[in-house]
């Protein structure tokens, strides 16, 4: 679909037949298509994995607030100023007098100590405000990212400097980020004119005063409102960074979304094919039951429901961390399962959602989960103990 302005149909007026035709190249201009506006996160309906989010953070792609970033630039920058205050204008009239006393002495062109010495007095001077605005942004960066060290954003990508209008307004004219970075303008020019226009008209006696006083007391009374204005404005500013933190970590994690295919896609490639691998469970499965008649007498103990499930545990104390199911079935294979037990001696305890839990959530070969160890081995403890029992009384009957 495509929009296409005719000054004509518009209702510009009536004019010559010569006057409305537009040249072609015009006309190529003119027509924006409507697809640009679509919305691009359609589909995209799953959460992001976290392979999917550790790559985009290896690429650079994190959720920052740049305005924390420029409220700590500000802020410390400005309290150190205030700080330092003393130190740079005595900094700053020597360097006058200095420079003042031998301005008939000394010539640039010729004496090179000239350029060393303001460069000197510039690093002085600036140098302790510039290393402290970059800590302030290292440390703003740091606290909303962590450290990354990355060389991938400095990678040239040429197709960025294709335009793309329609991204380009859909992004800032005609998005949720666009109308929240147009109302965060606002709030941000609300903030520091309503912090001038108070500052201001509490002082304005004085600064009303000030063309009859000396120098020095219009110097410090101009940088101290200065100063005030600065260390507010960046307070509120660090404030305001809060919720724009928080929104620009909603739009991050919105960004990353997935679909349902691209989920699909990612589980395939890095956690095998899941048709591959159930295939695989069940010829373990077939390879296990082929082995009942083996692997059940070695059990220790029979988990039955009692007729629809049965699960056998082995447990070796000192070479397994946990005991480990070697069979399990249900209906017929159950069945087959406790009478091999039976035939054998192996010890059957009934108990209907334990039963059911190990057969649905460990499998065979595999150690149970963590959270049924306690009442297993409250159930090995006490088939051991009717074991010793039995074993005692065995040998004194032989006795």
């Amino acid at each position: 679909m495509s929009l296409f302005i005719n000054g004509a149909e518009a209702g510009i007026g009536v004019f010559p037949q010569e006057a409305v035709n537009i040249d072609a190249s015009l006309q190529e201009a003119l027509n924006i298509d409507l697809q640009w506006f679509a919305a691009e996160d359609e589909g995209r309906t799953e959460e992001p994995s976290e392979y999917k989010i550790q790559r985009t953070r290896e690429e650079g792609r994190v959720a920052k607030s740049q305005e924390l970033i420029g409220a700590l630039g500000l802020l410390l920058p400005a309290l150190l100023l205030v700080f330092l205050a003393p130190y740079m204008l005595r900094t700053c009239v020597e360097m006058l007098r200095f420079f003042l006393l031998r301005a008939t002495e000394l010539d640039p062109l010729r004496d090179r100590m000239v350029v060393g010495l303001f460069f000197l007095y510039l690093a002085r001077l600036a140098l302790p405000l510039a290393l402290t605005a970059m800590a302030a942004g290292i440390f703003a960066n740091l606290i909303q990212t962590g450290f990354i060290f990355t060389t991938k954003p400095l990678v040239p990508d040429f197709t960025r400097i294709i335009p793309r209008f329609g991204q380009y307004f859909q992004r800032t004219l005609f998005s949720v980020e666009g109308l929240f970075n147009f109302f965060k303008s606002v709030v941000k020019m609300g903030i520091i004119g309503m912090t001038a226009f108070f500052l201001i008209r509490g002082d304005i006696e004085k600064l009303a005063n000030l063309q009859t006083a000396g120098l020095w007391l219009g110097l410090s009374t101009v940088s101290s409102l200065a100063a005030k204005m600065l260390i507010i404005s960046a307070l509120l500013l660090l404030l305001l960074s809060i919720p724009d933190y928080m929104f620009q970590r909603w739009r991050y994690m919105e960004s990353l979304k997935m679909s349902r295919e691209e989920v699909k896609e990612e589980r395939k490639m890095y956690e095998g094919d899941p048709y591959a691998r159930s295939r695989i469970r069940a010829r373990m499965r077939e390879l296990m039951t082929q082995n009942m008649a083996v692997n059940v007498p070695k059990a220790d103990v029979v988990i039955t429901n009692p007729t629809h499930y049965a699960v056998a545990l082995e447990y070796q104390l000192g070479s397994m961390p946990a005991p480990r199911v070697s069979a399990k079935g249900e209906d017929e294979v159950a069945l087959r399962i406790r009478r091999i037990a039976r035939d054998n001696g192996v010890p059957i305890v009934e108990n209907k959602p334990l039963a059911r839990a190990l057969y649905g959530e460990a499998e065979l070969g595999e150690t149970i989960p963590a959270a049924y160890w306690q009442i297993v081995a409250a159930i090995l403890s006490r088939v051991m103990g009717i074991n010793e029992e039995r074993r005692r009384a065995a040998r004194e009957i032989g006795a």
